[in-house]
């Protein structure tokens, strides 16, 4: 493929697509009291139903990488086709017009851990690893949050001791998504407890799938168990799974946390929903309430504008750019227009989103409500976020406290999920 030109590379995609997949049909104009009245911030899929989604996604994965669009930017060293971005751009437009499997299990596998094994691991892991990562043959998840140190990353205290060419890991991580079906996991651990807190840590690449894992779901206010809690029991990681130098892990976090941040501000304009509460306002006899039609004006105009200033941080990141502080606004702004959201909904439905009656359009959505505190702490904090904004964005002075000498300390982020 290294010699096509763009219109040649979208024909032939169009034409692998059209051979697997069914296209999508026209999108329906949403019509209040028809269909699912199901409203959710996270996924929560009975176990047996998500492995088997799972392993339709792990198939279509293969299917496209096999034929060449599984890494089109990717070294051909692991299978990519070293395409630029804009061939990349242009597949997955096409593939968005097509009935697949749904590919957010490898969002955080591919979105962080694979650009950081790409960028800061050893050749024996990256040829392990990169190629069946985006064949879809192994799932990765990231494990930076403990109980005692979720947004100040560096305060961690799993520690990573070593004999001989093994690291023993040894602790807790907690919030970790998809930890119960991955295969591998980044890991950033205290190797040396005497060094200042930013220096002391090394990152590795773990198999999530040896007895010395231990993994426990975590039961959230919403019913279901999204995320995981997970043990390591004196596992043992030779030292070629090592991610970067020693005591560098905090480069290595930083590298994640960034990609981390460019797939969380990738998201959500939220159109769908927004048609769907536009038309529970009319169904309850609000839309022409003064204060009603103001609530949802403000909603629609944030929701916009974090629209716009989302496609602008993608822009520079898919013209080469690294992400920078304007990820965490797209963070905050997602989050604070969620808490609108939930306001909004709140407002128009009063005692029956509380209340099970099995009136369509109305309990369901607790699911949303319940679920949404969560966004306010995955992927860092607001709190955090507004540290980052105000200090590396606006130029504000850094808070004054043990890092406040620190040059790292405007980067104290907060994970994903994990």
């Amino acid at each position: 493929m290294a010699d096509i030109s763009l219109e040649e590379f979208k024909t032939q995609a169009e034409d692998f697509l059209a051979a697997n997949a069914p296209r999508k049909e026209a999108e329906q104009k949403f019509v209040w009291g028809q269909g699912t009245d199901k409203v959710a911030m996270f996924e929560e899929k009975d176990r047996n139903d998500e492995v088997a989604d799972l392993q339709r996604a792990c198939d279509w994965r293969a299917k496209k990488f096999d034929a060449g669009y599984g890494w089109i930017s990717g070294p051909k060293a692991f299978g990519g086709s070293e395409l630029p971005n804009a061939y990349q751009r242009a597949f997955d437009s096409l593939e968005s017009q097509f009935q697949v499997p749904s590919q957010s299990y490898f969002t955080i596998g591919l979105g962080m851990v694979a650009p950081t094994i790409a960028v800061h691991a050893s050749d024996v892991a990256k040829d392990l690893y990169l190629k069946k990562m985006y064949r879809g043959d192994i799932v990765g998840c990231q494990l930076f949050s403990e109980p005692g140190a979720g947004s100040d990353l560096a305060s961690l205290q799993t520690k990573a001791e070593r004999d001989g060419d093994v690291w023993v890991i040894t602790g807790q991580k907690v919030w970790t998504s998809g930890a119960h079906y991955s295969d591998i996991g980044e890991v950033i651990a205290r190797t040396d407890p005497d060094l200042p807190k930013h220096k002391g840590l090394t990152g590795f690449i773990v198999n999530m799938r040896d007895p010395a894992v231990e993994i426990r779901p975590l039961r959230q206010m919403t019913g279901g168990a999204s995320f995981n809690e997970v043990f390591f029991n004196e596992l043992r990681v030779p030292d070629d799974h090592r991610l970067g130098d020693l005591n560098n892990g905090w480069n290595v976090a930083l590298t994640t946390l960034m990609n981390e941040r460019a797939a969380i501000g990738a998201g959500g304009g939220g159109g769908g929903i927004y048609s769907r509460i536009i038309e529970m306002t009319r169904a309850f006899g609000l839309s022409d309430d003064p204060v009603t039609r103001q609530m949802l004006a403000d909603l629609l105009i944030h929701n916009k504008v974090s629209g716009y200033n989302n496609q602008r941080s993608m822009d520079k990141i898919k013209a080469g750019s690294l992400p920078g502080p304007e990820m965490s606004m797209a963070k905050l702004a997602g989050t604070m227009n969620m808490r609108r959201l939930c306001d909004f909904v709140s407002h128009v439905l009063g005692a029956k989103m509380i209340a099970d009656t099995g009136e369509w359009g109305t309990y369901a959505w607790s699911q949303l409500i319940l679920g949404a505190p969560g966004g306010r702490i995955a992927g860092g904090s607001d709190e955090v976020m507004r540290n980052i904004v105000g200090e590396r964005v606006l130029g504000l002075p850094k808070d004054a406290g043990i890092d406040s000498k620190s040059p790292f300390n405007e980067l104290k982020v907060g994970t994903q999920k994990g």
